[in-house]
């Protein structure tokens, strides 16, 4: 268990997990580094409390299956499914949210299947859909930016010490729009909302640009360093951008250009560091590709059309169950052996 690779085979021999991973949550740096700058600091909180728990899920369980506490604990992999929850759930939202999120994707999501290797579908996705579909308001409170919460009073909010009063929450972009849209039927169009709201910056959410910045430069140095192929994040961005081009080009008065939806929302955390999960996603490049296409294309009908404000969760969840149907039809062929005609 100390060295693996992942089919098809594009890391490099002697790659362990723990040396994977940690360079996962190195790549995740910049993201809560812009998190934390236009936040504060209450990230930096939830990502602990999300290891924490994380790490516990993880001994309780491999204690009850008598596996070794020491050799899974340390590879480094509950710690990314944790962080990941943490940084696509509200920053700000309650303790015990982030805790039941975390011990859910660990013990549910990851656990009940066997373990490392074995869960077909992504623990962090299944985490997000279970407890959005079950407390959608909390999941929605995402704070307003400017608001200058000091650390003091962000972490009494995490502890529920301080009242969750509306000032002190705000929509995503994603949603601001979709629900601008919704209650003006018809009388305002996107350039118009984009332009006069506050919740939008210069090309997206106003910072969280940067946010998405930060995670296009760490799912391309994962890139660079070949820890993941480009045939995911390729297919997704791809899916995304050409039916949100469609679509602004045939009605730019009610649907957003690419760039906002690519820098809006999780997308491009979800293209470099969910729809690239080696153990739920395909395993040949050509399933990637696929994979990652209809994962965009599903998020985009979601979040535009459908009732959440982002539609990733959902779209790679769904893509999940179509793991074994797309990597049995984009097999290549076996070396000296013709295809039937």
């Amino acid at each position: 268990m100390s060295d693996f690779s992942t089919p098809p085979y594009l890391l490099q021999q002697g790659t362990s997990v723990r040396r994977v991973m940690v360079q996962v949550l190195l790549a995740l740096l910049p993201g809560i580094a812009a998190y934390v700058w236009l936040i504060g600091p209450g990230i930096v909180v939830q990502l602990g409390l999300a290891t924490l728990a994380a790490l516990a899920g993880e001994a309780l369980v491999l204690g009850l299956r008598r596996k070794p506490l020491a050799l899974f604990l340390s590879d480094g992999s509950a710690i990314v499914t944790a962080w990941l929850i943490a940084l696509s759930f509200p920053p700000l939202a309650p303790w015990w949210l982030i805790v039941v999120g975390t011990l859910f994707a660990v013990i549910v999501g990851k656990h009940l299947y066997g373990g490392l290797g074995q869960n077909p579908f992504n623990p962090a996705m299944l985490a997000f859909a279970a407890c959005i579909v079950s407390l959608p308001a909390l999941m929605s409170q995402w704070p307003t930016l400017g608001l200058q919460l000091g650390f003091a009073e962000q972490l009494k909010m995490i502890a529920g010490l301080a009242p969750r009063v509306d000032v002190m929450s705000g929509a995503t972009p994603l949603d601001a729009l979709k629900t601008a849209l919704k209650l003006s039927n018809g009388s305002v169009d996107v350039p118009t909302l984009l332009a006069t709201q506050d919740v939008f910056g210069n090309f997206a959410g106003r910072g969280w640009e940067w946010v998405a910045s930060a995670y296009l430069l760490g799912g391309l140095w994962l890139w660079q360093r070949k820890l993941i192929s480009w045939h995911a994040p390729f297919g997704f961005i791809a899916g995304l951008s050409s039916l949100a081009l469609l679509l602004w080009g045939w009605n730019p008065q009610q649907f957003a250009n690419p760039v906002f939806h690519l820098f809006s929302g999780g997308a491009l955390l979800g293209a470099f560091f969910i729809v690239t999960d080696p153990v739920s996603g395909c395993t040949t490049p050509k399933g990637k590709l696929i994979f990652g296409l209809l994962a965009g294309l599903l998020a985009y009908i979601i979040r535009v059309f459908g009732g959440f404000p982002d539609g990733i969760a959902f779209a790679v969840l769904l893509l999940n169950l179509c793991v074994p149907v797309i990597d049995m039809y984009s097999q290549p062929p076996i070396f000296g052996l013709k295809d039937e005609p």
